[in-house]
C-alpha cells in the first residue's frame, strides 16, 4: 500500500510487491529457523565438549596404565628369554637379573623361580623367604592360575589381591619352554613377578587426575568384573568408559567430572548476536542482488567461462596427443573432405596440408591391404558405424609401415555424419611377432632333433642338451651317491686330504639367472639359450676340476664342492657374480643379466648318510631366496638365522588361517572429507588383524604372506561384508556416511562368482565403492575382469582407481573402464609444498580427472597446508592424518558427531584446547 495527499486528505492505494521481497521473507524465515537450531547445535556441542574433555583425560590415565603394565610384563619377558636361554642359572645370576629389572623405574616389588612348579628362587629374598619351597602343583589358592599358565603356554595376570607384605599388587605367571631342535620345546617351570598396584595407580595418575574415576574388571575379566578402585557410584552417573587392554584380559575405566555434566552457556547473547549480524549481512545482498544483476551478463560470463575452459582442455588433449604419437583424422562422409593433423602426415609421410581427400589415404595403402582396408571402411559408413583395424601403408622412401586404425561414426545437430578415428604406428609390435615366431620355429626345429638322437639317450636322461652339463636327474644321483663321483665318492677324496679329525665339509651353490625371462621374452629363445650356454661355459671355467656343475632348471644351476672354507666359496661366488655381470652380445643385441648366490655349507658328513646332500640343496635354496629377496646379482650364505625367519614365516601363515576362522581380522575406517566444506564425504574400510599376542597389525605386517596363501580374496569379502553392518548401524543411529570405499584385490576381481556373491548382498546403488589399484588393469583385453566390472557397476558399485599415477594406466584405458574417481597416491601429494615440477603434475591429473567427469581423491594429506594447496588445485576430496586416522565403527561414529576434525588444525598449532572448542562452537553457530 502507499500513501498520498489529496487536499488535506490522506490516502492509501496498492502497488505491487518488489521482487526481491520473497526471497527476504524465506531468507528471514531460514535465519529464524537457524536461530533456534544453532541454540539447540550449541548446548548439545557444550555437552558433547565436556565428554570429550573427560575421554581426552581418561584417555591419558588409561594410556599410562596400559604402558606401566606392558612394560612391567615386558621387563619380565626379558627375564624369561634369557631363562630360556639358560635354563641352568644359578641363585647369583638370577639375583643379577632379578635386581636390574627391580631397581628400575618400574612397578615390580619380587619375582621368583618355580623349576618344574617349585619355587626354589626369589628375589628380592627379604621378607619373601617363605615363598621358597612352594608346589604350584599342590591343591592351594595359586595352583589353577599356574597350571593354566603351564598348560595354555601364555601369561596369566591375576589381581589386584592384598599382600602379605603390605598393600595391593597384580600377580603375572609367566610359562617357561625351553627350545629343542628334535622335539616341541619343553616346559621349564613358572616364572611370577608381583606388580605394585598402588605405585601403579599413582604412576598412571588415578590419584592426582581431576575427575571421579572407577576402575573395574578384576583379573582381566573387563565390563563383567565389579569395581576395585574408586567409587563405584561412577559408574551409575552416565561415565565415559574406556578400555585398558591387558595381556590377559582388559578392565574399564569410568569417568565424569568431578562436578557432574554442567555446562555453562553464558555465550549464547553472543550467538544470538553473531546470527542477528549474519542474517542482516544474507538479507541485504539479497536485496541488493536482486535489483542489480542481470541475466545477459551472467549469461556472457558464463559462456567466457566455457571458451576458457575449451581453451585448456584442447591445450591438454594436444600434449597428451603428441605425446602418445597418436594422429586424428576426421573424414566428411558427405563432401568426402578428409582432415588430418600434423602427426598423421608424418605417419604417412605426406607433405603437411596434402591430404585433403580421402584418395590420398588409398594412395599409400600397400596393393595386398588396400582392397581389405576399403572393404572395412564400407563396412563401418553403411552397417556397423565403427572401424578398427590394422593395414600396411608404403610412404615415399619405400619403408612399409603396420598402421592400427580406430574410428567411430558421428551425427552432429544437422544430421551430418562424420567418422572421427586415430592411427598409430604398431610396426615394432608386428617385427616382436615374428621375431617370437622365428624363435619358435628354431625351438621346433631342436625338438626334432632331439627325437633323432636315439643313440644317446642315457647321456639325454642325465646331462643338459644345451649346456652339456649334468641335469637335476643326474644330480639327484649325486647326493645320493647313485651315480657319478656322489656323495660317498666326494667324501672318500675329502677324507683322504682332510686336515683335523677326517671329516669332510660339504658346500653346495645354488645359482639362478637374473634377468634371464627379459632376455627370452624380448629377444627370443634363441637370445635365452645362448644366455643359459654363456652361463654354463662361466661355471665350468670359474670352478676347479673336482667341483660337480649341474643345470637343474629353466635358468638354475648348481655347484658341489668339498672342503671348501668361507673364505674360498665367497671367492667362487664372487668370481661367478662378476664374470655373469659381463655383457654378451647376441645377434648385435648387447645382452646382460646378473646371477643371485645362494651358499649352503659347513655340514659334517659321516660315511653313508644319504639325507645331507638333500638338506643342503633346500638350505641353499633358502638362501638363493634371501638373496633375490635383497636385490639380486649377490650371493648369500644360509645361516640358523634366516631358516628362524622362515619358519616365522610360516608361523605367520598358520595365524592368519586361524585368524581368519577366529574372526580375529577386522574393518577399520578412515574418513574422507569434501575439499572445501570439509565434511564427511564417505569413508575408506580398511583391513586389520587383532593378533591375540602382537596386537592390532596393519596389512604391511601380514598382506605379502596373505597373498601367498591366496586368502586376500576372503578377507576382501570380510572387509565388504562387516562395511556393510556397520554402514547400516550408522544409518540407523541417525548418522550420514555417504560413500563406502572398500579396496579389491587383482584376485578377487577375476573371481568368476564375484557378481553372484554381490548380487546376494543388500547393497544399496550409489553407497559402495571398490576401490582397484592402477596396477592390476591394463590396456589390453581382460575378459573376465572387464565383465566383472561392467557388472560391478550395473549392481550400482563405482568404481574408483587407487594409487593413481604409479602404475601404467593410460587415457585411453581411464576412458574404457569411466570410473567415478581418481585417488592420487600419497608419493606425489608429500612434496606439493616444495617442488613446483610436483604441483604441476597433481594439477595435470586433476585437470585429466576434471576433463573426463571423474572426481580426484588426494590420500596421504598429512598436514593443513596440504589440504589448503590441494583445495586450491581443484582436488574433491581429501584424506589423510591431517584430519583423521583409521578407526573402529564406534570410534568413527563419534568422531562424526564430535567433528574432531574441525578442532585438530588448531589444537595442533599451540591453541589452547578450551579456546578451540569455543572457536569450534562458535563456527558451529554461526
Amino acid at each position: 500500500m502507499a500513501r498520498t495527499r489529496t487536499g488535506k486528505r490522506m490516502t492509501w492505494r496498492s502497488r505491487p510487491l518488489q521482487p526481491t521481497t520473497l526471497p527476504v521473507i524465506i531468507a528471514l524465515m531460514v535465519i529464524v529457523a537457524a536461530w533456534i537450531f544453532a541454540e539447540h547445535q550449541a548446548r548439545t556441542l557444550a555437552q558433547q565438549s565436556m565428554r570429550a574433555q573427560v575421554l581426552d583425560k581418561v584417555s591419558v590415565v588409561r594410556a599410562k596404565l596400559e604402558g606401566g603394565i606392558n612394560a612391567n610384563v615386558q621387563l619380565v619377558r626379558g627375564l624369561v628369554t634369557v631363562i630360556e636361554s639358560e635354563p641352568d642359572l644359578d641363585q647369583a645370576r638370577f639375583e643379577s637379573l632379578a635386581s636390574s629389572l627391580i631397581r628400575g623405574d618400574n612397578e615390580l616389588r619380587n619375582i621368583a623361580l618355580a623349576p618344574d612348579l617349585v619355587v626354589n628362587m626369589v628375589y628380592p629374598l627379604i621378607g619373601n623367604r617363605a615363598a621358597l619351597g612352594l608346589d604350584y602343583s599342590k591343591p592351594g589358592p595359586q595352583r589353577e592360575a599356574a597350571l593354566r599358565a603351564r598348560d595354555t603356554g601364555r601369561l596369566i595376570l591375576a589381581g589386584p589381591v592384598d599382600l602379605v607384605q603390605g598393600g595391593r599388587g597384580f600377580i603375572g605367571r609367566f610359562p617357561i619352554f625351553i627350545p629343542d631342535e628334535e622335539a616341541d620345546p619343553r616346559f621349564w617351570g613358572i616364572a611370577a613377578a608381583v606388580i605394585d598396584a598402588d605405585k601403579l595407580y599413582w604412576q598412571s595418575g588415578m590419584w592426582t587426575s581431576d575427575l571421579d574415576i572407577a576402575l573395574m574388571g578384576r583379573d582381566g575379566s573387563g565390563a563383567r568384573g565389579d569395581v576395585f578402585f574408586g567409587d563405584a557410584d561412577v559408574v551409575e552417573r552416565d561415565p565415559v568408559f574406556v578400555d585398558v587392554i591387558l595381556p590377559t584380559g582388559t578392565w574399564r575405566l569410568a569417568a565424569t567430572p568431578p562436578g557432574g555434566w554442567r555446562h555453562d552457556m553464558a555465550n549464547i547473547w553472543a550467538l544470538r548476536l553473531l546470527i542477528v549480524i549474519a542474517g542482516a549481512i544474507i538479507i541485504l545482498p539479497i536485496w541488493f542482488a536482486g535489483r542489480l544483476m542481470g541475466e545477459r551478463q551472467a549469461h556472457m560470463q558464463t559462456l567466457a567461462h566455457r571458451e576458457e575452459e575449451m581453451r585448456l582442455l584442447s591445450q591438454r588433449l594436444e600434449l597428451a596427443l603428441t605425446t602418445s604419437e597418436i594422429g586424428i583424422w576426421e573424414l566428411d562422409l558427405h563432401t568426402g573432405e578428409l582432415i588430418w593433423d600434423a602427426r598423421m602426415h608424418e605417419l604417412y609421410d605426406v607433405v603437411p596440408g596434402a591430404a585433403r581427400h580421402v584418395d590420398i589415404w588409398r594412395e599409400r595403402l600397400h596393393p595386398d591391404d588396400l582392397a581389405r582396408a576399403e572393404e572395412e571402411l564400407r563396412e563401418c559408413i553403411e552397417e556397423t558405424g565403427r572401424y578398427e583395424t590394422e593395414f600396411r601403408i608404403i610412404t615415399r622412401s619405400g619403408e612399409v609401415r603396420w598402421i592400427r586404425a580406430i574410428a567411430t561414426m558421428q551425427t552432429d545437430a544437422d544430421g551430418l555424419r562424420r567418422l572421427v578415428g586415430v592411427n598409430w604406428n604398431v610396426s615394432r609390435d608386428h617385427a616382436l611377432t615374428e621375431d617370437i615366431t622365428r624363435a619358435k620355429e628354431l625351438a621346433g626345429a631342436r625338438s626334432r632333433a632331439l627325437e633323432q638322437a636315439k643313440g644317446r639317450i642315457e647321456y639325454n636322461a642325465l646331462h643338459d642338451s644345451l649346456t652339456g652339463l649334468p641335469n637335476r636327474r643326474y644330480l639327484d644321483r649325486v647326493l645320493l651317491g647313485k651315480a657319478g663321483p656322489g656323495v660317498a665318492q666326494i667324501i672318500d677324496a675329502g677324507e683322504a686330504g682332510a686336515e683335523n679329525d677326517g671329516e669332510t665339509r660339504l658346500a653346495l651353490l645354488h645359482v639362478d639367472l637374473d634377468r634371464f625371462k627379459q632376455i627370452n621374452d624380448t629377444l627370443g629363445h634363441a637370445a635365452g639359450d645362448a644366455m643359459l650356454v654363456h652361463a654354463a661355459e662361466v661355471l665350468r671355467s670359474r670352478t676347479d676340476a673336482d667341483m660337480f656343475v649341474a643345470r637343474v632348471g629353466g635358468d638354475e644351476f648348481v655347484v658341489f664342492c668339498t672342503n671348501r672354507d668361507e673364505a674360498a666359496l665367497s671367492a667362487l661366488a664372487g668370481r661367478i657374480v662378476e664374470a655373469m655381470r659381463r655383457p654378451v652380445v647376441f645377434e648385435g643385441h648387447e645382452c646382460r643379466f646378473g646371477v643371485s648366490i645362494g651358499i649352503a655349507h659347513g655340514a659334517r658328513c659321516v660315511s653313508g648318510d644319504e639325507s645331507i646332500g638333500k638338506r643342503l640343496l633346500v638350505n641353499a635354496d633358502i638362501a638363493l631366496y634371501r638373496a633375490k629377496k635383497r636385490g639380486r646379482d649377490r650371493y648369500e650364505f644360509f645361516t640358523q638365522a634366516l631358516q628362524a625367519e622362515i619358519v616365522e614365516t610360516k608361523k605367520l601363515a598358520d595365524d592368519i588361517l586361524r585368524g581368519m576362522e577366529n574372526h580375529e581380522f577386522e574393518a577399520f575406517y578412515q574418513p574422507q572429507f569434501d575439499a572445501r566444506s570439509r565434511d564427511i564425504v564417505g569413508v575408506e574400510a580398511l583391513v586389520r588383524w587383532r593378533h591375540p599376542t602382537l596386537g592390532l597389525l596393519a596389512p604391511d605386517r601380514f598382506m605379502r604372506v596373505a597373498e601367498e596363501l591366496n586368502v586376500v580374496t576372503a578377507i576382501d569379502r570380510l572387509v565388504l561384508e562387516q562395511g556393510l553392518r556397520d554402514h547400516a548401524a550408522w544409518r540407523e543411529a541417525g548418522l550420514v556416511i555417504p560413500k563406502l570405499s572398500v579396496n579389491v584385490s587383482a584376485r578377487r576381481l577375476h573371481d568368476e562368482e564375484l557378481i553372484a556373491q554381490l548380487g546376494g548382498m543388500d547393497i544399496a546403488p550409489g553407497v559402495v565403492a571398490f576401490e582397484l589399484v592402477e596396477s592390476i588393469f591394463l590396456d589390453e583385453e581382460d575378459e573376465v575382469a572387464m565383465a566383472n566390472i561392467e557388472a560391478i557397476k550395473r549392481l550400482g558399485i563405482d568404481i574408483e582407481i587407487d594409487d593413481f599415477g604409479t602404475g601404467y594406466a593410460s587415457i585411453v584405458s581411464l576412458m574404457k573402464l569411466q570410473p567415478a574417481r581418481l585417488k592420487i597416491d600419497r608419493q606425489f601429494i608429500a612434496p606439493i609444498l616444495d617442488s613446483t615440477r610436483q604441483r604441476k603434475l597433481v594439477r595435470s591429473i586433476v585437470d585429466i580427472g576434471a576433463s573426463l567427469g571423474i572426481g580426484i581423491v588426494a590420500e596421504g594429506v598429512e598436514t593443513m597446508d596440504h589440504a589448503k594447496a590441494l583445495q586450491r588445485m581443484g582436488c574433491d576430496v581429501l584424506q589423510g592424518y591431517a584430519f583423521a586416522r583409521p578407526m573402529t565403527a564406534e570410534t568413527l561414529a563419534g568422531f562424526a558427531r564430535g567433528q574432531q576434525w574441525r578442532v585438530a588444525p588448531a589444537a595442533r598449532s599451540g591453541e589452547h584446547p578450551k579456546d578451540v572448542i569455543a572457536r569450534v562452537q562458535r563456527a558451529a553457530g554461526a
